[in-house]
């Protein structure tokens, strides 16, 4: 542990480090930044770059997602403790002792990861990767705590669900796509079953299964290989390397299904249009590809862009946005569409014939290319996020290398775009509806099959 005096001085050279980084200096030409580097350290899966700037950032990613909770609730119930009380540390300690240094604490959840994120000046690595490991080691559940953050975090969810039914349909999507694992909720439902499953024995027990070395790693941007495994080895080294406790992280590989709900609403209407999409493992970017040239959001602005919907949703009035989500072992392409309930009812009519149309060979050569720059640049960008590095090592794979991906778009032709189109439109797909159902469409008006 850290002592006050250390972190005096730490808190002095930080100061120190920022005066300096106030130096007007001459520009320098802008590097490609380097890869990630894999390894491991105390038994714990690493991918760090250097990049030999002033600051850092270090993200525990675990395995811990709403797919592998074994109970409803569970993964936010890890989240709300995150950098709460611990064996050695009170939250207040904690809260003190990182702004003291500058850090910045985060923590979050996807439908497959749980990510605890610190940000920091670049000196201070030894105390976050220290305050990391010490969170997912020996943070105290307590019940009083737990049941203000479940009830916080159940109303607060209610609320923002109330006031946004695009959220309410892609809920709905993935839970018609996978039924389960991919399909459970990001967020607790306002019914009391949530309630019920959640106490801080159970929490504790998922927390003893999740928190083990085969389930998490640690990513790190603007750290050294040498300094990261001094620091691991020295603090993640007491960590388990298998699960206790009554739960383990496990979940059976995802199947698509596909299906129709329609779910009335009075504040909004929404809806998701879905088909299976490509995995993070999957190699051809042709989904990737349609998803830009469908879009919905222009990508400059003042302009409706280029893509197919986003024409529709100018023309409409519409709010929309095409997605490839893409998981371990499966993904969901996602087109959004919300708005008032007759330009929801129009934009999905013509968002339908939109994607017909490139499934019967109808896109002008200039449109692909746009579309595979855009597709190109997405991939680019979401890959070299700390929470998608970690998530690519907890399931078994390595970090996509840009080299890689970029030689996979290059091979991206019409001919292809159009076989991936066909095979959606003639395939089972996923329509949710949420909001004025009287006026909203069936997936069978919009020519779809469910």
């Amino acid at each position: 542990m850290i002592s006050r005096s250390s972190l005096t001085r730490l808190a002095l050279g930080s100061a120190r480090s920022a005066r300096t980084l106030q130096t007007r200096g001459f520009a320098a030409a802008a590097s490609s930044p380097s890869p990630f580097e894999t390894y491991e350290a105390a038994g714990v899966k690493i991918a760090s770059r250097d990049a030999h700037g002033p600051t850092s950032k270090l993200a525990v990613v675990v395995k811990a997602g709403t797919r592998y909770q074994p109970l409803p609730g569970l993964t936010v119930g890890l989240e709300e403790f995150a950098f709460k009380n611990t064996s050695k540390r009170s939250a207040l300690r904690i809260t003190r002792e990182s702004e003291l240094l500058g850090g910045q604490l985060t923590a979050y959840h996807t439908r497959e990861a749980l990510v605890l994120e610190a940000g920091f000046l670049r000196g201070d690595i030894p105390y976050f990767t220290e305050l990391l490991a010490e969170v997912i080691s020996q943070t105290r559940f307590t019940t009083h705590e737990l049941k203000e953050d479940v009830e916080r975090v159940i109303q607060v969810n209610q609320a923002k669900l109330a006031a946004n039914p695009s959220a309410i349909a892609l809920d709905a999507a993935h839970s018609i796509a996978f039924h389960n694992g991919l399909g459970s909720p990001l967020y607790p439902s306002p019914s009391a079953s949530s309630r019920h499953y959640l106490d801080e024995y159970s929490l504790a027990d998922f927390a003893e299964a999740a928190y083990t070395k085969p389930n998490i790693a640690l990513v790190a941007e603007g750290a050294s290989q040498s300094t990261l495994s001094q620091w691991t080895d020295k603090f993640f080294s007491e960590l388990s390397s298998a699960p206790s406790g009554q739960f383990a992280v496990k979940s059976s590989p995802s199947a698509y299904y596909g299906g129709e709900q329609r779910i009335d609403h009075q504040t909004g209407n929404a809806v998701v249009i879905a088909f299976p999409g490509a995995s993070a493992s999957a190699s051809g970017p042709e989904v990737a590809v349609l998803a830009a040239l469908l879009g919905g959001q222009p990508s400059v602005k003042w302009s409706p862009g280029f893509s197919l919907v986003s024409k529709i949703a100018a023309s409409s009035g519409v709010s929309a946005s095409t997605t490839n989500f893409k998981y371990s072992d499966a993904g969901l392409l996602a087109i959004q569409l919300s708005g008032s309930a007759s330009a929801v009812r129009k934009a999905a009519e013509e968002t339908v014939k939109a994607l017909q149309s490139v499934a019967a060979g109808s896109m002008s050569k200039e449109d692909l290319a746009k579309a595979i720059a855009k597709a190109k640049f997405d991939a680019l960008d979401s890959g070299e996020s700390l929470v998608s590095v970690g998530s690519a090592l907890v399931h078994g794979a390595q970090p996509v290398k840009a080299a890689d991906l970029v030689n996979s778009y290059a091979a991206v032709t019409a001919q292809k775009l159009q076989s991936v189109a066909k095979t959606l439109v003639d395939g089972k797909a996923t329509v949710a509806t949420v909001g004025d159902l009287h006026v909203l469409p069936f997936a069978e008006e919009l020519g779809l099959r469910v």
